[in-house]
């Protein structure tokens, strides 16, 4: 097993892959396939990407944060497939196929969800119900973009245009005033207390869920890795390939929405979903981040 990190592999097993018998049924994988895996996250669906995979099978498995390969890599412990795992992001997956002289991929899947050991275990501030540094970054990167740079240097206005835009928060200016005044702002406890301020606690949605989504997607810039790999994938990909993606708000399922309907208006392909398979009622009654996620799949060929 090829892999771009040396971490040292620890056991974790919180992660639930979502909508994991629908993603298999769409990508409809063979034995000899080359799949990749943009976002290996807790290392669920690339387990189970695997396990489809024979041993002429290749399974190539993306993530920027250096804890998903480890534990990708000892998810994929045993399998029978190749397996080749990149420390990048998957906006960077034609570069990175090229330099590992790999010409183009069978399936490929994308979910854009973060994993439970991500928002849970990370100790860099993605959830609200967790009082850590508020950081909100997978990189390890020296002077990347953090949440607190954010949340404690931007203006009030450009605060406010982040709430609104990525994270649909219609109290966003008034979020935006309560968190100005009660800078400086350290924690992810101090931040959720600096929202509830200006939007009380109304039924079982935490008040700050939407300024953490803004906050998760603007320092990580998400939508722009999205763009870019939805721009690159017509590269990597040949006749009779399949892409699947899991979303989880509006503004990823819009812009894979409508690329898919591009895709199929220039002639590349079909849309495999017509409308996104959501998750079940049982799956949601069992791991309730599956209630926003969407399933949505495209194959390529010649018509």
């Amino acid at each position: 097993m090829q892999s771009s990190s040396g971490s040292t592999p620890t056991t974790n097993t919180r992660h639930v892959p979502v909508l994991l018998q629908e993603v298999l049924d769409v990508l409809a994988i063979q034995k000899s396939d080359v799949v990749l895996d943009g976002t290996l996250g807790g290392g669920g669906h690339a387990r189970a990407l695997a396990e489809e995979l024979g041993v002429k099978g290749h399974l190539i498995g993306f993530d920027v944060d250096a804890d998903a390969i480890v534990r990708a890599r000892e998810k994929l412990s045993g399998v029978k497939p190749s397996v080749t795992l990149i420390h990048d992001n998957f906006r960077n997956s034609r570069a990175k196929l090229v330099e590992y002289e790999i010409n183009l991929v069978d399936k490929a899947l994308f979910d854009l969800g973060w994993s439970s050991d991500q928002l849970e275990t990370s100790g860099r501030g993605f959830s609200f119900e967790r009082d850590e540094p508020l950081e909100m970054t997978l990189s390890t990167e020296e002077d990347i973009l953090t949440a607190s740079e954010i949340v404690n240097e931007w203006q009030e206005e450009s605060i406010a245009d982040i709430l609104y835009g990525w994270g649909g928060e219609r109290f966003s200016r008034r979020i935006a005033r309560a968190i100005i005044a009660a800078r400086p702002i350290s924690t992810t406890k101090e931040l959720v207390d600096a929202v509830s301020t200006a939007v009380p606690r109304r039924g079982k949605i935490n008040p700050a869920t939407k300024t953490f989504q803004a906050l998760r997607i603007a320092v990580n810039d998400e939508l722009g890795a999205l763009k870019e790999v939805l721009e690159k994938i017509p590269e990597f990909v040949h006749e009779d390939s399949r892409v699947a993606f899991i979303t989880f708000h509006s503004l990823e399922d819009r812009l894979v929405k409508q690329t898919f309907r591009n895709w199929q208006k220039e002639g590349l392909g079909i849309i495999l979903t017509k409308k996104p398979i959501p998750a079940s009622r049982e799956e949601v009654a069992k791991n309730k981040r599956a209630r926003s996620a969407k399933l949505r799949a495209f194959q390529f060929k010649n018509e």
